[in-house]
């Protein structure tokens, strides 16, 4: 009984995962960029002369690998960096011409499937999915925990 819950279990990772990573192989077609640039680059584009702190908390990732990544869209010429009218001592980002026709083709949701879908579950479920997933996540390697704040288009 046990070994057949748990070839279940795996299986429904399967699908999660492969369900997840196909919208990001697509967004890379149709884009020319992966699907956490396009996530990043939405997000840019909803909150114009955000930072680079801010922005890795909106999308709860690093602030090292959001740098990283914004640094990609500023050489693909996508973001543009500038000093904020309010505080010339921080810097904020927006979105270019390029980017903005980069954002009109993509597939929605641009922030990808998962989020969406987590949002539409009420909090008990959460809670109870959080729960779960934190047994399994325990019983793995603990370096693994690092990936917590890596986006899934760059897994």
């Amino acid at each position: 009984m046990q070994n057949t819950l748990a070839k279940e279990a795996l299986k429904q990772f399967r699908i999660i995962f492969g369900t997840v990573r196909q919208p990001f192989r697509e967004i890379e077609v149709s884009c020319g960029i992966s699907g956490s640039q396009l996530w990043l680059l939405h997000e840019i584009a909803t909150h114009p002369e955000l930072g680079v702190s801010r922005l890795a908390e909106n999308l709860a990732i690093h602030q090292s690998t959001c740098s990283l990544l914004v640094e990609k869209l500023v050489k693909k010429q996508l973001v543009q960096k500038q000093r904020q009218s309010e505080d010339q001592r921080k810097v904020g980002l927006i979105v270019t011409d390029a980017g903005h026709a980069v954002l009109a083709k993509a597939p929605k949701p641009v922030d990808g499937i998962l989020p969406q879908v987590l949002h539409t579950l009420d909090i008990e479920a959460l809670k109870e999915l959080n729960a779960s997933l934190n047994m399994v996540i325990t019983k793995l390697d603990a370096q693994s925990k690092a990936l917590a704040d890596q986006p899934l288009g760059d897994m």
